[in-house]
C-alpha cells in the first residue's frame, strides 16, 4: 500500500521542509517531493510531520510498571505511548534486587520478541537501568535497600536476560569501581549515564572521562551547582559532547532551569525525557511505583509516607509529546529544535539512530504529527494510524 501525507512542514534530517508530501509505502518511509505523487493523500493542514517521539527514560504507563515482569503489560503500555505520541521508548528498571532486575529485563525482552510486525505500539528501543549503582544521598524514589556497587558480571548476566537490548546503563560516579564499569560498558557499546549521584565535579569528569556520556534527569538525585562546587550538574553543562537529560514537566525543573541548561550546553546535547512513572495516562491516586508506595496529584508522583501524608518528588507523569510543547509555550527553543531535541538527539544519546529519529528512506514509516498549536495531530507506527 502507498500513500502519501501533506502537511505545512516536515522535519527532516537535513532540514525542514515547508509544505509538499511524504511517501510512504508498505510501512516504510519513501521520500519527501514539493510535488503531489501519483498515490492516495491524507492531508494534515497546518500540521507538522515530526519523526516518531523517542523517550529514552520512562518506568510505566497506562497502570502497568517496566517491572511488572509481564510482557503483556509492556505491550499494553507501548500501545497506550503511541496514541500518546511516543513511538520508540527505552523501558526503564527501578533499583531493586539484581534477581528481579534479570526478570524484568527477561519480560521486556520476551514482549520483544513476541510482536508481530503490525504491532500497533511504541517500538522498544532497547533497556535502560537506572539503578542498582546509585548513592543513598540522592537515593530518592530508589530503594535504598538494593543498592550496590557497579559489577560488570552482574551487569552481563543482565543483558544476557535482555537478548542484547540493554542499551543504556545509569551510576553514581563516585561509586567504588565507576571507572571500570564505565570503561567496560563502553566496550561493549553501551550508554553508561551519571545519575543520583553525590559526587564532586572532579569525579564527574573522571566518569566522563573513562566513558561515561550521559547524565541522568539533570538537576534531579544529584550534587547540584555551586559556583565553589560544580557538582554533577556543573559537569553536565560543561562537557560538550555529553547528552544531558531533563524532564520538561515545567515541575520537576522550572522553566528557566530548563532553558539555564539549554543555554550552557546547546539543545543538540539536551534530551527531553518523562522520567514517568506506572500512574501516567491514570487518573490521580495511589499506586505502587519500584515498590514503593506512590500518590499522584496536581500532575505529579509523590513518595506517600507511612501516615498518609506525601514525600519527596517519586516521578512525573508526562508524555513526551506534552514535554514538546512546553519547551516551546516557554519560548527556550523553537518548535523545529524542540521536535528535533525528543527524535534525533535523544536517538542519539541512547545510540539507536541507526533505527529511529529520522525520516529516511527505507525506515519504519513511525511519525508524530503536531497541529499549529503543537498539540498531538496524530501518530502512525509503521506507516498505520494509530491516534
Amino acid at each position: 500500500m502507498k500513500f502519501a501525507i501533506s502537511a505545512d512542514r516536515f522535519v527532516l534530517p537535513g532540514a525542514s521542509m515547508q509544505g509538499g508530501y511524504l511517501t510512504i509505502e508498505d510501512g516504510v518511509f519513501g521520500s519527501w517531493s514539493a510535488e503531489a505523487p501519483a498515490c492516495d493523500i491524507v492531508e494534515y493542514p497546518g500540521a507538522t510531520v515530526a519523526p516518531g517521539l523517542v523517550d529514552t527514560h520512562i518506568h510505566g504507563f497506562h497502570n502497568h510498571a517496566t517491572t511488572d515482569c509481564d510482557p503483556a503489560s509492556i505491550d499494553d503500555s507501548s500501545i497506550a505511548l503511541a496514541q500518546a505520541g511516543t513511538t520508540t521508548w527505552l523501558p526503564t528498571t527501578f533499583t531493586e534486587s539484581p534477581e528481579d532486575i534479570e526478570r524484568a529485563c527477561a519480560a521486556i525482552a520476551a514482549a520483544d520478541e513476541a510482536r508481530a510486525d503490525d504491532f500497533p505500539g511504541a517500538r522498544i528501543g532497547g533497556i535502560f537501568l537506572e539503578g542498582p549503582f546509585f548513592t543513598e544521598a540522592h537515593v530518592g524514589a530508589q530503594n535504598p535497600a538494593f543498592l550496590i556497587a557497579p559489577d560488570v558480571e552482574v551487569f552481563d548476566r543482565w543483558q544476557e536476560a535482555a537478548g542484547g537490548r540493554i542499551k543504556k546503563s545509569a551510576l553514581a560516579a563516585e561509586k567504588e569501581g565507576a571507572a571500570d564499569y564505565i570503561a567496560a560498558l563502553d566496550a561493549k557499546g553501551v550508554v553508561t549515564a551519571i545519575g543520583h549521584s553525590d559526587a564532586t565535579y572532579d569525579e564527574s569528569l573522571a566518569a566522563v572521562n573513562a566513558g561515561a556520556t550521559c547524565f541522568v534527569h539533570t538537576y534531579n538525585g544529584q550534587r547540584g551547582l555551586h559556583h565553589r562546587d560544580p557538582g554533577v550538574t556543573g559537569c553536565a553543562m560543561t562537557t560538550p559532547e555529553t547528552y544531558a537529560e531533563i524532564i520538561v514537566d515545567g515541575k520537576h525543573v522550572v522553566p528557566a532551569a530548563v532553558k539555564a541548561l539549554v543555554d550552557a550546553k546547546g539543545w543538540q546535547h539536551c534530551v527531553p525525557i518523562t522520567d514517568c512513572l506506572i500512574c501516567g495516562g491514570m487518573p490521580e491516586g495511589e499506586y505502587v511505583s519500584g515498590g514503593l508506595p506512590v500518590v499522584m496529584k496536581g500532575g505529579l508522583c509523590y513518595l506517600l509516607n507511612e501516615d498518609g501524608t506525601t514525600g519527596s518528588i517519586a516521578g512525573s507523569v508526562l508524555t513526551l509529546a506534552k514535554g514538546v510543547k512546553n519547551m516551546v509555550d516557554w519560548q527556550i527553543v523553537t518548535a523545529d529544535q524542540a521536535i528535533r531535541m525528543a527524535t534525533e538527539v535523544a536517538a542519539r544519546s541512547a545510540r539507536i539512530d541507526d533505527v529511529c529519529g529520522s525520516i529516511k528512506p527505507g525506515r519504519a514509516a513511525d511519525l508524530t504529527i503536531f497541529n499549529a498549536d503543537m498539540t498531538l495531530a496524530a501518530t502512525y507506527v509503521g506507516g498505520t494510524l494509530v491516534h
